[in-house]
């Protein structure tokens, strides 16, 4: 078992300590106290850009002039003397399928080259109220779909970083960027989280507005977060969180405090529920012996669950449900045919001929195995379950199997990453953690307890 960071090269210090190896809570506090300008911060993370993009590619738009000069307003406006927001000078990397007002929004497809929005996003709003830099935004695969960009596993090149995601989980990875957003449909944050071996968090359903961000599927795109810990998960998630009108399945709060939750140690150890998922069989035998290890050692604090048969067919529903929303919602797409990816029509074809009934059924279902998860919640505070099959497969013309995060998107649960396996060829593995809906502080809080109790048994055994 280990909890090893991805290897990276580190740029200018502040001090002893690289500035980019710094957290974003540290960074805010530095920040924020005058221990660091703005500038500084974008300086470095603008020099470890260079260093790594070349080879990563987590960019599909990037301006480092854009860069410098909202860092020296955002120095100028504290320097003023004005109340500044808790992400105040923290740069930040987005999914290029969220909306940003005068910078390119492509969606990874051919069709929209050179969109470029006239309006913000709401939680791109969000993010300027809250004093964040925009740092770039991050590669995507087609329509946040299955058909690979060009990113690259910052861990190694030669395997995927996952799925749509990808180019915000790499650039955190490769310490190009301190947090970064991204969405989850099925899989595409808690799996590229857990092939390039950062946190990647998925709050429950509705809990960030999706209002100016590309619709897939309306019953199940998520919008979360990427970060080198929980609690920097915690303080970038807590500044999205909130309901829009343009979003009528978000969530109005109250939200909890979810950074000083993820900070506050918990009253007992947290309970968990070990869960072989559907698919266990499929899974790298070092991913096997890694939760063998795990859950062995947490002893008392760990009991393994079964889910009822009904469960196996969560993935089967949750695809129904994607692909007829899918249809609908990228019929223009559809029409120009001769620029989408093989995956991409084959998805549309499927959604194009589900019929009423079974679509239906398959939301009937979402609301069914919900309620299947009450009793392990009375018992358990999360579920604790592998994030991948593995880690990151080879090569870069898939995205790696959902095959373990499908059933949560489906129910709507939240879910974040943990990094505490590696291979032994030095490939990270994620653990994924689940809670009941609306528990996401006590989520990213047990997921904080997780890595520093890990950290303190690495080597035991």
């Amino acid at each position: 078992m280990a909890a090893n960071a991805p290897k990276w090269t580190p740029p200018r210090a502040a001090g002893s300590v690289p500035i980019v190896a710094l957290s974003a809570l540290e960074l805010r506090d530095r920040i924020a106290s005058g221990e660091l300008r703005a500038e500084q911060v974008a300086e470095a993370y603008l020099e470890q850009i260079r260093l790594r993009e070349p080879q990563v590619q987590a960019f599909a738009w990037h301006d480092p002039a854009f860069v410098m000069y909202q860092a020296t307003e955002a120095d100028r406006f504290r320097g003023a003397g004005r109340p500044i927001g808790p992400l105040h000078g923290v740069p930040i990397a987005l999914k290029d399928i969220i909306d940003t007002a005068r910078i390119p929004t492509e969606n990874g497809a051919a069709l929209d080259k050179g969109r470029v929005p006239s309006k913000d996003a709401v939680i791109v709003a969000r993010l300027k109220q809250a004093g964040a830099i925009i740092l770039g935004k991050t590669v995507t695969t087609e329509l946040a779909f299955l058909a690979p960009g060009v990113t690259t596993n910052p861990v190694n090149a030669a395997h995927t970083p996952g799925g749509s995601s990808q180019g915000s989980a790499a650039a955190v990875a490769a310490f190009m960027a301190p947090l970064a957003v991204g969405t989850q449909t099925g899989g595409s944050i808690i799996r590229p989280a857990s092939f390039c071996g950062v946190v990647g968090f998925k709050p429950t359903f509705g809990a960030i507005a999706r209002t100016g961000i590309l619709p897939q599927s309306q019953t199940l795109d998520t919008v979360g977060v990427f970060a080198r810990s929980a609690a920097d998960a915690a303080l970038l998630a807590e500044v999205l969180y909130g309901a829009d009108a343009g979003d009528p399945q978000s969530v109005a709060g109250p939200f909890p405090r979810l950074l000083d939750l993820t900070l506050t140690p918990p009253p007992v150890a947290p309970t968990f529920a070990f869960l072989r998922p559907l698919g266990w069989d499929q899974a790298d035998p070092q991913l096997h012996a890694a939760f063998a290890e795990l859950t062995e050692a947490l002893g008392e604090r760990c009991f393994e669950i079964e889910l009822p048969e009904d469960f196996a067919r969560g993935n089967a529903m949750r695809e129904v449900i994607n692909f007829a929303e899918m249809a609908r919602a990228y019929y223009r797409y559809g029409q120009a045919s001769d620029l989408l990816a093989p995956e991409t029509l084959e998805a549309l074809k499927k959604g194009n001929a589900t019929m009423a009934r079974d679509y239906l059924a398959a939301l009937d279902w979402q609301r069914v195995l919900s309620g299947g998860l009450d009793k392990v919640f009375e018992r358990a505070d999360v579920i604790l379950t592998p994030a991948a099959l593995g880690p990151a497969p080879a090569g870069l013309g898939s995205t790696g199997s959902a095959v373990f995060n499908g059933l949560w998107s489906l129910l709507g649960t939240p879910a974040v990453t943990v990094p505490l396996f590696e291979t032994e060829e030095g490939l990270p593995m994620g653990v994924q953690l689940v809670a009941a809906r609306h528990m996401d502080g006590r989520l990213l809080r047990s997921a904080r307890w997780l890595t520093e109790w890990a950290q303190g048994h690495e080597g035991e055994n």
